[in-house]
Protein backbone atom coordinates (compact mmCIF):
# COMPACT_ATOMS: atom_id res chain seq x y z
CA UNK A 1 0.00 0.00 0.00
CA UNK A 2 1.14 3.37 -0.86
CA UNK A 3 0.89 6.08 1.75
CA UNK A 4 2.01 10.15 2.05
CA UNK A 5 3.00 10.81 5.31
CA UNK A 6 1.51 13.29 7.66
CA UNK A 7 2.90 16.37 9.00
CA UNK A 8 1.84 14.99 11.94
CA UNK A 9 4.39 11.50 11.14
CA UNK A 10 7.17 14.33 10.23
CA UNK A 11 7.13 16.25 12.87
CA UNK A 12 7.07 13.19 15.42
CA UNK A 13 10.25 11.95 13.53
CA UNK A 14 11.84 14.87 13.58
CA UNK A 15 11.22 14.63 17.35
CA UNK A 16 12.42 11.26 18.04
CA UNK A 17 14.92 11.49 15.09
CA UNK A 18 13.62 8.26 13.56
CA UNK A 19 9.74 7.80 11.92
CA UNK A 20 7.08 5.96 14.61
CA UNK A 21 7.23 2.25 14.77
CA UNK A 22 3.82 3.11 13.74
CA UNK A 23 4.94 3.46 10.45
CA UNK A 24 8.30 1.47 10.01
CA UNK A 25 6.81 -1.69 11.48
CA UNK A 26 3.47 -1.21 9.66
CA UNK A 27 4.28 -3.83 7.51
CA UNK A 28 6.67 -6.85 7.05
CA UNK A 29 8.69 -4.28 4.57
CA UNK A 30 8.40 -1.18 4.38
CA UNK A 31 9.76 1.40 2.27
CA UNK A 32 9.98 5.75 3.38
CA UNK A 33 10.38 7.87 0.02
CA UNK A 34 11.68 11.23 1.29
CA UNK A 35 11.64 13.53 -2.13
CA UNK A 36 10.88 16.85 -3.90
CA UNK A 37 8.47 17.46 -6.42
CA UNK A 38 10.92 18.68 -8.52
CA UNK A 39 13.25 16.15 -8.77
CA UNK A 40 13.37 14.09 -12.60
CA UNK A 41 14.73 10.58 -10.48
CA UNK A 42 11.69 10.58 -8.42
CA UNK A 43 9.28 11.78 -11.43
CA UNK A 44 11.07 8.34 -12.69
CA UNK A 45 10.51 6.56 -9.54
CA UNK A 46 6.67 7.79 -9.08
CA UNK A 47 6.24 6.13 -12.83
CA UNK A 48 6.80 2.48 -11.06
CA UNK A 49 6.11 2.67 -7.97
CA UNK A 50 2.42 1.54 -8.17
CA UNK A 51 3.20 -1.78 -10.40
CA UNK A 52 5.89 -2.26 -7.41
CA UNK A 53 3.55 -1.95 -5.23
CA UNK A 54 1.08 -4.27 -6.82
CA UNK A 55 3.77 -6.76 -7.99
CA UNK A 56 5.05 -6.62 -4.06
CA UNK A 57 1.87 -7.25 -2.67
CA UNK A 58 -0.22 -9.07 -5.01
CA UNK A 59 1.63 -10.80 -7.23
CA UNK A 60 4.78 -11.98 -4.92
CA UNK A 61 2.43 -12.47 -1.90
CA UNK A 62 4.89 -9.71 0.31
CA UNK A 63 2.99 -7.82 2.60
CA UNK A 64 4.63 -4.19 2.23
CA UNK A 65 3.74 -0.50 2.51
CA UNK A 66 5.37 2.55 0.81
CA UNK A 67 5.36 5.66 2.27
CA UNK A 68 6.01 9.06 0.54
CA UNK A 69 6.80 12.79 0.98
CA UNK A 70 7.72 15.46 -1.13
CA UNK A 71 8.36 17.85 1.12
CA UNK A 72 9.18 21.06 -0.47
CA UNK A 73 5.62 20.90 -1.01
CA UNK A 74 5.18 21.61 2.58
CA UNK A 75 5.07 24.79 5.31
CA UNK A 76 7.32 22.87 7.27
CA UNK A 77 9.76 22.07 4.47
CA UNK A 78 13.12 23.95 6.14
CA UNK A 79 12.79 21.93 9.32
CA UNK A 80 12.00 18.46 7.48
CA UNK A 81 14.98 19.18 4.92
CA UNK A 82 17.35 19.90 8.12
CA UNK A 83 16.15 16.50 10.03
CA UNK A 84 16.43 15.29 6.59
CA UNK A 85 19.92 16.39 5.96
CA UNK A 86 21.31 16.72 9.57
CA UNK A 87 19.71 13.92 11.48
CA UNK A 88 19.40 11.10 8.90
CA UNK A 89 22.51 12.38 7.00
CA UNK A 90 21.52 12.23 3.12
CA UNK A 91 21.46 15.56 1.06
CA UNK A 92 20.03 13.64 -1.71
CA UNK A 93 16.54 12.89 -3.21
CA UNK A 94 15.35 10.95 -3.61
CA UNK A 95 16.02 9.41 -0.53
CA UNK A 96 14.48 6.15 0.66
CA UNK A 97 14.72 4.26 3.64
CA UNK A 98 14.05 0.40 4.06
CA UNK A 99 12.50 -1.41 6.88
CA UNK A 100 12.24 -4.87 7.68
CA UNK A 101 10.65 -6.11 10.60
CA UNK A 102 10.72 -2.17 12.25
CA UNK A 103 14.84 -1.97 11.92
CA UNK A 104 16.34 0.11 9.02
CA UNK A 105 17.82 -2.83 6.63
CA UNK A 106 19.48 -0.38 3.98
CA UNK A 107 19.08 3.59 2.23
CA UNK A 108 19.47 4.67 -1.43
CA UNK A 109 19.06 7.55 -3.29
CA UNK A 110 17.34 7.00 -6.84
CA UNK A 111 17.25 3.28 -7.44
CA UNK A 112 15.43 1.40 -10.65
CA UNK A 113 12.11 -0.61 -10.38
CA UNK A 114 14.38 -3.43 -10.10
CA UNK A 115 16.53 -2.50 -7.83
CA UNK A 116 13.68 -1.03 -5.40
CA UNK A 117 11.75 -4.68 -5.28
CA UNK A 118 14.91 -6.19 -4.42
CA UNK A 119 16.10 -4.35 -1.89
CA UNK A 120 12.38 -5.20 0.03
CA UNK A 121 12.47 -8.58 -0.88
CA UNK A 122 16.14 -9.71 0.10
Amino acid sequence: MIRTLTETDCRSAIARGEFDPSIIASAPMVAVVLTQSWCPQWRFMQGYLRDADKKLNETMGKRTDIYVLEYDKESWYEEFLAFKEDTLGNREVPYIRYYREGRLVGETNFISSQGFISRLTT
